[in-house]
């Protein structure tokens, strides 16, 4: 088998569905696997997975094991030369990993490879590239200025060596993964990626950005950034640096200082209301279920012109009708105007879902 994808979900229904759905496109021409590792949610989920997509392995955890643990679980039953761990609220191109298996197979000594990675809102996160974030990095970065924490040297679109990527989308070969035991398990939530990271820079591999593809991730649903996400990402930097820096007084002091003194004084963001003027439903055929739970009338655009998008319009793509890669691909091109949102109405689905940013939970609208 060439390829495994892990998903670890937890009460994550919806997203995780139109994850899937679009997993399932990107992987129609690998001999590929899908494993869902479900971390005890509450919501319908796993009965969801059950009923949906029979074929994909599901994982169900009695108890929340965090990120580390579960994704370490589900890469245990992964039988893929490949593996890619992915979040639940991510959404692919049909041509993602057949781009990025042509990139791996010629490298030497490939470590994890990332890709480009923007929100719901068009907007690239910086994320999708890291350096080692060292503390007066770390501390600047949640102090608002994130100059030494992201790989800049490379441009959102070109592809070229970096230290550390993203967990939401880490591509690499499973023996790699297993030659570093994997995600370290004193992790719950942060951090863990940039410790596998720079074990696997420490190992001799070289991990790689490719920026020739990009995903959806709805940055905030599988983790949402609360007042307290500074303290749970300076407790996750305590490990990281307790763990692979030598032992320094001064050091461990500037470190317990930068965690408080960010949380005393970092202020939690404040996600604006929104306001929607008009709809336009990107399709080949109205849904009348959709006026009805908008409670508005609905343009039909089979052909969207993104340059005459009226302000504070919310557009509604349909991927009965359009691929995942034109979608993503029109949400990039018209991002630039903030008024607009976006929401995805998922194959042979009942609701359309989206994220506006990265401070509010995701809504999803059900036709039933």
């Amino acid at each position: 088998m060439k390829l495994s994808v892990i998903i670890l979900n937890y009460n994550v229904r919806y997203f995780l569905e139109l994850c899937l759905k679009s997993v399932n496109e990107a992987i129609k021409n690998i001999d590929a696997e899908i494993i869902v590792v479900d971390n005890n949610s509450e919501d319908a989920s796993c009965q969801m997975v059950k009923d949906c997509f029979p074929d994909v392995i599901l994982i169900e955890n009695k108890e929340n094991f965090g990120f580390s643990k579960g994704n370490n679980i589900g890469v245990s039953k992964a039988k893929g030369e490949y593996i890619c761990v992915l979040n639940p609220d991510t959404v692919l191109p049909e041509d993602c990993f057949e781009k990025l298996l042509q990139f791996s197979e010629d490298k030497d000594n490939l470590g994890i490879v990332g890709c480009k990675l923007i929100n719901g809102h068009g907007d690239y996160l910086p994320e999708s590239k890291r350096k080692i974030p060292f503390v007066r990095a770390a501390v600047k970065k949640l102090s608002g200025n994130p100059e030494d924490y992201y790989a800049t040297h490379l441009g959102e679109n070109e592809t070229g060596k970096v230290s550390v990527l993203v967990g939401a989308f880490m591509f690499m070969k499973r023996a790699v993964y297993a030659s570093v035991d994997g995600f370290d398990e004193d992790y719950f939530m942060y951090g863990e990626d940039i410790d596998l990271s720079y074990k696997v820079l420490k190992a001799g591999f070289v991990n790689y950005y490719f920026g020739e593809t990009t995903i959806i991730h709805y940055k905030g649903e599988s983790t949402l950034r609360d007042k307290f996400y500074a303290k749970r990402f300076y407790g996750a930097m305590q490990i990281f640096y307790k763990k692979h820096f030598k032992k320094n007084h001064f050091f461990n002091l500037m470190v317990w200082l930068g965690i408080r003194l960010v949380y005393l004084f970092r202020r939690t963001p404040v996600s604006k209301n929104k306001t929607v003027d008009g709809y336009l439903f990107v399709s080949n055929k109205l849904n009348p279920k959709l006026e009805t739970v908008l409670n508005k009338e609905v343009e039909l655009k089979p052909d969207l012109d993104t340059k005459l998008v009226l302000k504070n319009t919310e557009i509604i793509f349909d991927a009965n009708v359009l691929s995942y890669k034109k979608i993503i691909d029109l949400i990039e091109s018209t991002h630039q105007d903030k008024s607009i949102t976006f929401k995805i109405l998922p194959k042979n689905s009942n609701f359309i879902i989206g994220s506006d940013n990265a401070i509010a939970r995701g809504e999803i609208l059900n036709f039933d």
